[in-house]
């Protein structure tokens, strides 16, 4: 706050000493810009202080205007998602986890509000989304480094800018690091109805790789089968449609999957298991139903599976995560040219606590909750 005054301070010595017509214009708008531009605006943040359930830990809170340091930029926040990893980690049982009291929220966009002075590549206006993704982003202002931030295209719906970090990278990712598939081969998971789920099957069909889709059983599952076969999924079935003895019989002519996902565990992680080929590979990013997976021994035997894990997080440890920002950039052109697309619902700040209600499942089964800031 000091630096803010003194620049402030300074500015107003030089109108008082110098006439505004004796100033070029461009260096007058930047002594302008560079007194505004001093402190961010007030926040306002969503900030847990304790682990806990959500609904009883979160507040929204006033935060105070932020320093802006010389290569720092402050980014008006437009739109975070409420992922389940977030609500892990207010749980206080995700791995990794911001230390309390902390601003919740790991992915979203906005829009750059003012710069630092020694800020080259990015502008007032520009949209933006933390890379690699950060905690604290559901508040209003975040003040960060410009290397922190990667500038997007603003010609998509500032909901897909939001969500493209966690869940469409993951599911590129898993279908490109782990085993090589070529046209023709064939994956299948369970979870579709998740964005990585949709995401999957979009970016399977692109590659001209089949897709075999398991979800539970559920009223208007029929409806959902539709749903995810306009997304370009191959077939799709219920958890009891492959409880048979012969499971393979049901799958008529597309080819034994090479890849499966898991993101559920339990029963519905043996089933895909059991679709697998001869040498095939089970994936798991997620355990939804919180039930270990199990894997018969002959699974192993004679079957020669291969069990594998992905987090995104240790991910972005690796090497290959200094092209993110490029296969973001892939990622969102496919979304601008209407080839991937899954369903969410954008929520304002002021009902953020109905979006929370919604992403923890008390309001019934909802899409992907976004919060508009």
């Amino acid at each position: 706050m000091g630096a803010s005054r003194v620049a402030v301070r300074s500015y107003g010595t030089l109108r008082r000493c110098v006439s505004p017509r004796a100033l070029p214009l461009q260096f007058a708008r930047n002594i302008r810009t560079f007194a505004a531009a001093a402190v961010s605006p007030p926040s306002k943040a969503v900030v847990y202080e304790q682990h806990g359930s959500p609904d009883q830990i979160v507040s929204i809170v006033d935060l105070p205007p932020e320093e802006i340091k010389v290569n720092d930029v402050c980014v008006r926040m437009l739109a975070s998602p409420i992922n389940p990893s977030d609500i892990n980690r207010m749980e206080g049982v995700y791995p990794v986890r911001p230390q309390v009291p902390a601003v919740a929220g790991y992915e979203g966009v906005g829009e750059v509000h003012s710069l630092g002075s020694g800020v080259c590549n990015l502008a007032v206006g520009d949209w933006v989304i933390p890379s690699p993704p950060s905690f604290g982003t559901w508040q209003t202002y975040i003040v960060k480094e410009e290397t922190s931030w990667h500038k997007i295209r603003k010609d998509i719906p500032m909901e897909y800018a939001a969500t493209v970090t966690v869940n469409p990278l993951t599911a590129l990712r898993m279908l490109e690091d782990f085993v090589e598939l070529t046209s023709g081969d064939s994956i299948v998971q369970n979870g579709a109805t998740s964005i990585v789920g949709q995401c999957i099957i979009q970016l399977a069909r692109i590659k001209g790789i089949s897709n075999i889709n398991v979800i539970r059983d559920r009223p208007g599952s029929e409806e959902v089968k539709e749903k995810l076969k306009k997304l370009g999924a191959d077939a799709v079935y219920t958890e009891s449609q492959l409880s048979v003895k012969n499971v393979k019989s049901v799958l008529s002519e597309i080819p034994e999957p090479l890849l499966g996902f898991n993101c559920i565990g339990g029963d519905s992680a043996s089933l895909v298991l059991r679709l697998l080929r001869q040498g095939g590979t089970m994936l798991t990013y997620g355990g939804m139903a919180k039930k270990p997976v199990i894997v018969s021994t002959s699974s192993f035997i004679f079957k020669d599976l291969t069990l594998r894990g992905f987090w995104l997080q240790k991910w972005m440890t690796t090497d290959k995560a200094k092209d993110c920002r490029t296969m973001i950039d892939y990622l969102l052109s496919l979304v601008q040219c209407g080839k991937l697309k899954y369903e969410m619902e954008m929520v304002p700040f002021t009902d953020f606590n109905l979006a929370l209600d919604k992403a923890l499942g008390k309001l019934g089964s909802k899409p992907k909750q976004i919060i508009k800031f």
